[in-house]
Protein backbone atom coordinates (compact mmCIF):
# COMPACT_ATOMS: atom_id res chain seq x y z
CA UNK A 1 0.00 0.00 0.00
CA UNK A 2 0.93 3.64 -1.09
CA UNK A 3 2.33 5.69 2.24
CA UNK A 4 -0.23 8.76 2.21
CA UNK A 5 0.98 11.79 3.63
CA UNK A 6 -2.34 13.53 3.77
CA UNK A 7 -3.64 10.20 5.87
CA UNK A 8 -0.43 10.53 8.17
CA UNK A 9 -1.08 14.26 9.00
CA UNK A 10 -5.19 13.49 9.41
CA UNK A 11 -4.23 10.41 11.75
CA UNK A 12 -1.69 12.91 13.87
CA UNK A 13 -4.35 15.75 14.27
CA UNK A 14 -6.62 13.25 15.17
CA UNK A 15 -4.21 11.76 18.03
CA UNK A 16 -3.44 15.51 19.43
CA UNK A 17 -7.07 16.03 19.70
CA UNK A 18 -7.63 13.06 21.00
CA UNK A 19 -5.32 13.53 23.38
CA UNK A 20 -6.22 17.10 24.37
CA UNK A 21 -9.89 15.27 25.03
CA UNK A 22 -8.73 12.90 27.38
CA UNK A 23 -6.56 15.57 29.23
CA UNK A 24 -9.75 17.76 29.06
CA UNK A 25 -11.84 14.89 30.35
CA UNK A 26 -9.73 13.97 33.02
CA UNK A 27 -9.96 17.46 34.47
CA UNK A 28 -14.05 17.04 34.66
CA UNK A 29 -14.16 13.86 35.25
CA UNK A 30 -15.11 12.25 31.96
CA UNK A 31 -13.70 10.01 29.61
CA UNK A 32 -13.40 11.45 25.58
CA UNK A 33 -16.77 9.39 24.48
CA UNK A 34 -18.66 11.92 26.69
CA UNK A 35 -16.78 14.78 25.36
CA UNK A 36 -17.76 13.88 22.07
CA UNK A 37 -21.37 13.51 23.14
CA UNK A 38 -21.63 16.87 24.42
CA UNK A 39 -20.10 18.17 21.62
CA UNK A 40 -22.45 16.27 19.04
CA UNK A 41 -25.26 17.31 21.16
CA UNK A 42 -23.64 21.21 21.02
CA UNK A 43 -23.63 20.87 17.18
CA UNK A 44 -27.07 18.49 15.87
CA UNK A 45 -30.32 20.30 14.99
CA UNK A 46 -33.65 19.47 16.80
CA UNK A 47 -34.24 16.43 14.54
CA UNK A 48 -30.80 14.67 15.74
CA UNK A 49 -31.18 15.15 19.90
CA UNK A 50 -32.08 11.65 20.41
CA UNK A 51 -29.76 8.75 22.24
CA UNK A 52 -29.97 6.67 18.73
CA UNK A 53 -29.07 9.65 16.17
CA UNK A 54 -25.78 10.04 18.98
CA UNK A 55 -25.35 6.00 18.96
CA UNK A 56 -24.95 6.46 15.24
CA UNK A 57 -22.65 9.37 15.28
CA UNK A 58 -20.41 8.21 17.72
CA UNK A 59 -20.82 4.53 16.21
CA UNK A 60 -20.82 3.20 19.68
CA UNK A 61 -23.20 0.43 21.04
CA UNK A 62 -26.40 0.85 22.48
CA UNK A 63 -25.08 -0.02 25.96
CA UNK A 64 -22.04 2.30 25.87
CA UNK A 65 -23.86 5.68 25.03
CA UNK A 66 -26.76 4.41 27.75
CA UNK A 67 -23.89 4.15 30.51
CA UNK A 68 -22.58 7.44 28.96
CA UNK A 69 -26.19 9.44 28.88
CA UNK A 70 -26.61 7.82 32.53
CA UNK A 71 -23.30 9.77 33.82
CA UNK A 72 -23.51 12.86 32.20
CA UNK A 73 -27.11 13.56 33.37
CA UNK A 74 -26.09 12.21 36.31
CA UNK A 75 -23.05 14.67 36.87
CA UNK A 76 -25.89 17.40 35.15
CA UNK A 77 -24.23 18.07 31.83
CA UNK A 78 -27.75 17.01 29.59
CA UNK A 79 -30.99 16.48 30.56
CA UNK A 80 -33.68 14.10 28.73
CA UNK A 81 -36.93 14.63 28.73
CA UNK A 82 -40.10 13.41 26.43
CA UNK A 83 -40.44 14.60 22.83
CA UNK A 84 -43.78 16.29 22.76
CA UNK A 85 -45.15 15.35 19.70
CA UNK A 86 -43.99 12.07 20.34
CA UNK A 87 -43.67 10.66 23.62
CA UNK A 88 -41.93 7.00 22.72
CA UNK A 89 -38.49 9.83 21.38
CA UNK A 90 -36.38 10.96 23.85
CA UNK A 91 -34.71 14.32 23.27
CA UNK A 92 -31.48 15.26 24.68
CA UNK A 93 -30.17 18.73 25.86
CA UNK A 94 -27.28 20.23 27.27
CA UNK A 95 -27.57 22.13 30.34
CA UNK A 96 -25.48 25.66 30.88
CA UNK A 97 -23.21 23.02 32.49
CA UNK A 98 -22.84 21.18 29.59
CA UNK A 99 -21.85 24.14 27.85
CA UNK A 100 -19.55 25.67 30.07
CA UNK A 101 -17.14 22.52 30.06
CA UNK A 102 -17.30 22.83 25.84
CA UNK A 103 -16.67 26.25 26.19
CA UNK A 104 -13.71 25.75 28.65
CA UNK A 105 -11.59 23.45 26.57
CA UNK A 106 -8.65 24.30 25.56
CA UNK A 107 -8.56 22.03 22.70
CA UNK A 108 -11.14 24.00 21.19
CA UNK A 109 -8.85 26.90 21.72
CA UNK A 110 -5.81 25.79 20.51
CA UNK A 111 -7.42 24.79 17.23
CA UNK A 112 -9.10 28.14 16.56
CA UNK A 113 -4.87 29.72 16.97
CA UNK A 114 -3.70 26.56 15.08
CA UNK A 115 -6.62 27.66 12.64
CA UNK A 116 -5.93 31.11 12.03
CA UNK A 117 -2.42 30.22 10.91
CA UNK A 118 -3.98 29.43 7.28
CA UNK A 119 -5.49 32.41 5.42
CA UNK A 120 -9.17 32.24 4.41
CA UNK A 121 -8.06 30.74 1.08
CA UNK A 122 -6.13 28.13 2.67
CA UNK A 123 -9.27 27.64 5.31
CA UNK A 124 -11.69 27.35 2.54
CA UNK A 125 -9.78 25.01 -0.02
CA UNK A 126 -8.61 22.20 2.92
CA UNK A 127 -12.24 22.19 4.40
CA UNK A 128 -13.79 21.57 1.04
CA UNK A 129 -11.07 18.86 0.57
CA UNK A 130 -11.77 17.63 3.97
CA UNK A 131 -15.49 17.28 3.01
CA UNK A 132 -15.20 15.34 -0.12
CA UNK A 133 -12.75 13.00 2.01
CA UNK A 134 -15.38 12.72 4.86
CA UNK A 135 -17.93 12.08 2.07
CA UNK A 136 -16.12 9.34 0.57
CA UNK A 137 -15.45 7.27 3.49
CA UNK A 138 -19.14 7.51 4.79
CA UNK A 139 -20.41 6.20 1.41
CA UNK A 140 -17.80 3.79 1.08
CA UNK A 141 -18.65 2.43 4.12
CA UNK A 142 -22.23 2.83 4.18
CA UNK A 143 -22.49 4.94 6.93
CA UNK A 144 -25.06 7.56 7.82
CA UNK A 145 -23.43 10.87 6.57
CA UNK A 146 -24.41 13.17 9.56
CA UNK A 147 -23.74 16.68 7.50
CA UNK A 148 -24.90 20.54 7.84
CA UNK A 149 -27.81 21.07 6.68
CA UNK A 150 -27.02 23.32 4.01
CA UNK A 151 -25.32 20.60 2.27
CA UNK A 152 -28.02 18.69 2.04
CA UNK A 153 -30.28 17.52 -0.71
CA UNK A 154 -33.21 17.93 1.21
CA UNK A 155 -32.16 21.82 1.84
CA UNK A 156 -34.54 24.20 0.00
CA UNK A 157 -33.76 27.83 -0.11
CA UNK A 158 -37.51 29.36 -0.23
CA UNK A 159 -36.06 33.09 -0.04
CA UNK A 160 -32.87 34.65 1.80
CA UNK A 161 -33.65 34.59 5.06
CA UNK A 162 -36.48 31.80 5.00
CA UNK A 163 -34.98 27.36 4.70
CA UNK A 164 -37.02 24.22 4.64
CA UNK A 165 -36.10 20.99 4.91
CA UNK A 166 -37.58 19.27 2.56
CA UNK A 167 -37.68 15.91 3.92
CA UNK A 168 -39.93 17.58 6.83
CA UNK A 169 -41.47 19.88 5.18
CA UNK A 170 -40.56 22.18 8.93
CA UNK A 171 -39.03 25.63 8.68
CA UNK A 172 -35.25 25.95 9.45
CA UNK A 173 -33.79 29.33 10.50
CA UNK A 174 -30.40 30.01 9.88
CA UNK A 175 -28.78 28.83 12.68
CA UNK A 176 -30.66 25.37 12.03
CA UNK A 177 -29.23 25.18 8.57
CA UNK A 178 -25.92 25.28 10.28
CA UNK A 179 -26.49 22.16 12.23
CA UNK A 180 -25.54 18.28 12.25
CA UNK A 181 -28.76 16.66 10.37
CA UNK A 182 -28.42 12.40 11.42
CA UNK A 183 -31.22 12.83 8.10
CA UNK A 184 -28.63 14.37 6.08
CA UNK A 185 -28.09 12.94 2.70
CA UNK A 186 -25.37 14.28 0.46
CA UNK A 187 -26.93 16.39 -2.37
CA UNK A 188 -25.05 14.83 -5.32
CA UNK A 189 -25.67 11.15 -4.01
CA UNK A 190 -25.29 8.89 -6.79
Amino acid sequence: MEHSRLHELIDRIGMLLRTEARRLGANASLQPVHLHALEYLQRCNRYSNTPAALRAYLGQTKGTVSQSLKLLEREGYLTKHDDPDDRRVVRLELTPRGQRVLADTTAAQAWTRAEQTLSGQEREAITDGLERLLKGLQLANGGRTFGICRSCRHFQTVSEAEHRCGLTGEALSDSDSERICHEHEWQDSA
